[in-house]
């Protein structure tokens, strides 16, 4: 298996290879070097699990253009989901804890190259809308609450860490966030915010708890028309190439991967690198890797 995932990283490199190749380059000041990812190691248990189930990155030239896209909502909608598995990368998906024959699919996209997350679903400002089945509601009692997040964290394994699926009313409760993160930082893994709120609390708590963690900085598919994907998109490699990285958020939406799999080539052909979300994590210097490097 470790084998045929192997030549599986070595054939789909030499996929993206030709297609850069192939690609209009006028806009690079430079040849692309393609930047070279390992297959997935085995499991080193004494690192936390946000470094455990990483995926490797080199380093790359200062100034490079690096981007972190995590496509949420994954697995259920399983076509919609295999054809955002199939998208160059490295990506971060975002799996939901409830998503049929999980395992399954969680070891697909990792066996196609990409780095993993939980997705956890939270209470929305508007009770018109519905996070999923045993989402983290206020109003819950501490041990119900606590059982909910454990039973998610428990539904698959080898993911880096997790982010929120709404929450927006959820995520501006400061002890409901620290109950959840307290669990999240006992595991070893990373945050990152989704930023549905704005007085989300929950970037600052995770970092009060010394927890890895990220914002969002794009929404890549809020509107379900193509010229704004486009947009969203073209302002987060703009941001990228500002700051040195960017973090974007986008759907298994079929707009969604229709725009995606024009634009993730020629992004790259443009010389953006694609990073997984835990690569991001060394790239902000809010965030003190140190204090994560040791032994849970």
């Amino acid at each position: 298996m470790k084998l045929l995932r192997l030549m599986f990283g070595v054939f789909a490199a030499l996929l993206l290879l030709g297609s850069v190749a192939g690609a209009q380059t006028d806009e690079i000041s430079a040849p692309l070097e393609l930047i070279p990812w390992s297959p997935l190691a085995a499991p080193t248990e004494s690192l936390p699990a946000w470094q455990r189930y990483s995926r490797a990155m080199t380093e790359v030239a200062a100034g490079t253009p690096v981007i972190a896209l995590l496509i949420d909502d994954m697995g259920e909608a399983r076509a919609w989901s295999q054809r955002a598995t199939a998208l160059p990368g490295p990506l971060t998906m975002a799996y939901f804890p409830h998503a049929p024959d999980v395992a399954a699919q969680v070891e697909a996209a990792r066996a196609a190259g990409h780095e993993l997350m939980m997705h956890l679903p939270m209470q929305p400002d508007s009770a018109d809308e519905d996070p999923g089945p045993n989402a983290l509601v206020l109003g819950l009692d501490d041990s119900e609450l606590d059982r909910r997040v454990l039973a998610m964290l428990d539904s698959f394994t080898g993911y880096v860490g997790v982010n929120n699926h709404m929450g927006s009313r959820f995520t501006q409760d400061m002890a409901a966030m620290e109950m959840v993160l307290t669990r999240v930082d006992e595991r070893g893994l990373l945050f990152v915010d989704s930023r549905t709120a704005a007085n989300t609390v929950g970037e600052r708590i995770a970092r009060s708890l010394s927890i890895p963690a990220l914002r969002r900085d794009v929404f890549i598919d809020n509107d379900s028309d193509t010229g704004e994907i486009t947009a969203r998109l073209a302002e987060l490699e703009a941001l990228a190439r500002k700051r040195g990285f960017a973090v974007g958020i986008a759907h298994p939406r079929p707009a969604t991967l229709d725009v995606l799999e024009k634009w993730l080539p020629e992004a790259l052909a443009r010389g953006v690198v694609l990073a997984p979300i835990s690569a991001i994590i060394g790239r902000d210097p809010d965030v003190d890797v140190a204090q994560k490097a040791a032994t849970p």
